[in-house]
């Protein structure tokens, strides 16, 4: 590594970095457990690997939710004092590989058998209205963009709003945290109804809430404290234990994969309490990290900085594992593990390849 490059890695926060890391693993073990839980059709598969999928992927649900925090820590308030100029760098950073990709996977279905080539180029060309191919991960990027546009709006208000200001929309967003549940006793509450989609705290809801929780964490609870430990392991373990339990209970009781995930919806308590405390307890390891330059820690730096990539790119992979591992075993216990290790891995080594292209940028991210 090059002095600058060793400039730019101790300027890093290595915690944030191995959260990040982590979070992009999260996502492909989250997208491995699928193969075994739903059918062609959305409905539940029953059975012993259904229960096991709860157990492992569970924790994992806290993983959008961990970027979008990430976003909110680094981005709000915005160092750009041009909106146009922060629209323009997060165009090629984020948007310009995004269309690039989704016309990958647009080919890549062609040649699976799954659309002709007219099908495939139509899939191209409604990009603009959505991702245009059946991969469902790509839903992400358009949330992504969503909160980008919204960034130059609400960082004015983070800037010069009081830390009560701050916290008082966060206990509102906590509250939107709860509805879920509420659900399944009123169906509609709170002005909800069929001619109306916006209730009354339908603006304090949504990931825009973890956004703007990574913005108060870098505003208010930066240096580390003592108490940031246990209370991080009482929130993941807390959490987990209302995600896990909520799924195996609903296992037997309903039909659709809908239905049964509600407690790993992004937008419920549980999931925040995980995601909370995985970045308390991550957010200040790089402080009590002694070895700057050790390739442990160059290592997790370059998966991070490549993390955009590795999340664009992971379908194809496990798609390829899970067609080569189904000999293997029949227990997601045994697959699901194995094939999100695999497809990481794999993801990282094809984007790192391609990162070292010139212009690489509008690839990788």
């Amino acid at each position: 590594m090059n002095g600058t490059s060793t400039k730019v890695a101790q300027s890093r926060n290595f915690g944030l970095d191995l959260l990040r890391m982590l979070a992009c693993y999260m996502v492909i073990q989250v997208h491995a457990g699928e193969f075994f839980y739903i059918d062609q059709t959305s409905h539940v598969i029953m059975g012993t690997n259904t229960f096991w999928v709860g157990i492992l992927n569970s924790l994992c649900r806290a993983s959008v939710p961990l970027f979008v925090m990430l976003s909110g820590y680094f981005l709000l308030p915005l160092k750009e004092s041009n909106t146009q100029t922060f629209y323009r760098k997060r165009f090629v950073r984020v948007v310009v590989p995004f269309v690039i990709w989704c016309a990958l996977y647009a080919m890549y279905n062609v040649l699976r058998g799954n659309t002709t080539f007219c099908e495939g180029l139509l899939n191209i060309c409604q990009i603009p209205v959505n991702y245009g191919v059946q991969l469902g991960h790509l839903w992400y990027i358009y949330m992504l963009i969503g909160l980008y546009l919204f960034a130059p709006i609400i960082s004015p208000w983070l800037r010069s709003s009081s830390r009560k200001s701050v916290e008082l929309y966060l206990y509102i967003w906590i509250f939107t945290l709860l509805i879920p549940y509420i659900h399944r006793i009123f169906p509609e509450v709170l002005g909800e109804c069929y001619w109306n989609n916006t209730p009354m705290l339908y603006y304090f809801s949504g990931l825009l809430g973890y956004m703007i929780l990574g913005a108060y964490l870098k505003l208010y609870w930066r240096e580390w404290r003592r108490w940031f430990l246990p209370l991080g392991i009482v929130l993941v373990v807390a959490g987990y234990a209302l995600t896990v339990g909520v799924f195996v209970d609903l296992i037997d009781r309903v039909s659709l994969v809908a239905d049964l995930e509600l407690s790993w919806n992004f937008d419920t308590i549980n999931v925040a309490m995980m995601t909370l405390g995985l970045f308390l307890l991550f957010k200040n390891i790089g402080e009590r990290c002694a070895n700057q330059r050790s390739l442990f820690r160059r290592i997790i730096t370059d998966i991070s900085a490549l993390s955009y990539g590795i999340y664009l790119a992971h379908m194809m992979l496990l798609n390829l594992f899970h067609g080569l591992f189904a000999s293997v075993s029949d227990s997601a216990l045994v697959q699901v593990p194995l094939m999100a290790i695999c497809a990481f891995a794999a993801s990282y080594a094809i984007i790192k390849l391609l990162s070292l292209l010139p212009q690489s940028k509008y690839l990788v991210g």
